[in-house]
């Protein structure tokens, strides 16, 4: 007896959560939470002198550590749109997907055989873990709007971000456990619980990733491609033609714009959430990795409210409410002053990032055309990625010029007040009609 057409779809959309279930093991333990603390405890104290051809300075662990980040964003950010536009034409967006994430999963495992002292080998593999994660993004984003049925691409893609945060949230719980009670499962020292964590993550990574690859269909829309050009060159023409007939796609580009300003604000406070708990208010390490921990359970059942509420109201109008909380909880933050008001602080946090993050995501899907889905969203993860450029400046430029550096909070609200004004440009059925048609 043949399964159920409900029954195949359910297995797919389950299939397609799993993949954020898999990838966001590296996203909390490895990105987030427990590499950049190693690999500032591997670089020596008085930083790393760096020769540059004549010039020689030296750098600190941190500043090293965003030079790798930078780097490896830059790469992506430069690749996805000409490598989403290969994998439209070719209909090989899997395969795409199946090599990022196995780099991703290969490299992070690597990182086991990091020892101390061992700071240039850590960064070159989390540079070549970071390229496999972010590259890995546009393709699995690309297969929302073919799997998602009919009016529920919002439920779909905050489902999806939903199975993220639990998965990412369980494997960093599980890590931090045995980084601290390391004696307790037998492991002699906590640099080798650490080093196993990293393992782990590759391990749950590339194990949870099976099923997309597995029972996710793709829906194959092969182009001719002209004889004149090479898979590489039909690339890069694809990809400047999709810049030129952005113009043609009104609604969808205030949106974008939209999203990289606000977006930006969102970025910039996760980013500095942990650095002003430590230098403002001089929390200690355990309450910053329980508030993260903490942001991650709470954003489970934040993203499926919103989720459903988009069910019934536009998800533009979704958006804009969370983009009011935000600005309500940079206001907040601006007052707090002990542990237990932070604690608080990440709750809110939490509750409203899976609804902002997967109802513009499932928003940009219906405005994208769905035969080029891949190659429109490397500009999504283009965007996605910059956004984390001009929010932490200004974080830091505002908190250099005032000598009370909660002035710098007040700044981000700024990047909320513009990016409401921008969505407000966006005719969403205008923009969905655009796309289906063309």
């Amino acid at each position: 007896m043949k399964p159920s057409v409900n029954t195949n779809r359910k297995r797919v959309i389950i299939s397609w959560c799993m993949y954020d279930w898999a990838n966001s093991a590296f996203a909390t333990s490895t990105l987030a939470a427990i590499l950049p603390v190693y690999f500032a405890s591997l670089v020596p104290a008085e930083g790393v002198a760096v020769e540059l051809g004549p010039l020689t300075f030296t750098t600190a662990a941190s500043a090293l550590w965003a030079y790798g980040i930078s780097f490896s964003v830059l790469i992506v950010a430069l690749a996805a749109p000409i490598l989403g536009a290969l994998a439209d034409f070719s209909g090989s967006k899997k395969r795409f997907l199946f090599g990022f994430t196995y780099i991703g999963v290969t490299f992070t495992s690597l990182l086991y055989f990091v020892h101390n002292g061992d700071y240039w080998l850590c960064l070159g593999l989390f540079i070549a873990a970071n390229i496999g994660f972010a590259g890995s993004m546009p393709f699995y984003n690309a297969f929302l709007p073919e799997l998602a049925p009919e009016g529920e691409i919002d439920w779909v893609s905050g489902k999806g971000y939903a199975f993220g945060y639990i998965g990412g949230g369980l494997l960093l719980a599980l890590n931090v456990i045995m980084i601290v009670f390391h004696e307790s499962f037998g492991i002699p020292d906590k640099s080798m619980s650490i080093r196993i964590s990293f393992a782990s993550v590759g391990l749950w990574w590339g194990l949870f990733a099976i099923p997309i690859f597995l029972w996710v269909p793709e829906v194959r829309r092969i182009h001719n491609k002209p004889e004149k050009f090479s898979y590489l060159t039909y690339g890069f023409n694809r990809f400047f033609n999709t810049l030129r007939t952005f113009r043609h796609y009104k609604d969808l580009l205030w949106f974008l714009a939209a999203f990289l300003i606000y977006n930006d604000g969102i970025q910039t406070i996760i980013a500095m959430a942990a650095i002003f708990g430590k230098t403002a208010l001089g929390l200690d390490t355990k309450t910053l990795i329980g508030t993260l921990l903490m942001t991650q359970l709470i954003a489970w059942p934040g993203v499926l409210i919103f989720a459903k509420l988009a069910r019934h109201i536009r998800s533009k109008s979704v958006i804009m409410i969370t983009l009011l909380l935000w600005i309500g909880v940079a206001t907040y933050a601006y007052f707090i002053k002990s542990s237990v008001e932070f604690w608080i602080l990440g709750g809110l946090v939490g509750f409203i990032l899976g609804g902002s993050q997967a109802i513009s995501r499932s928003l940009y899907a219906q405005l994208i055309p769905r035969a080029r889905a891949a190659e429109f969203f490397g500009f999504f993860t283009i965007s996605a990625r910059f956004a984390s450029v001009f929010g932490p400046l200004v974080f830091g430029l505002v908190t250099d010029l005032f000598e009370n550096r909660r002035n710098a909070i007040l700044s981000i609200i700024l990047f909320f007040v513009v990016g409401m004004i921008m969505l407000s440009r966006v005719d969403v059925e205008r923009g969905r009609l655009k796309a289906i048609y063309d």
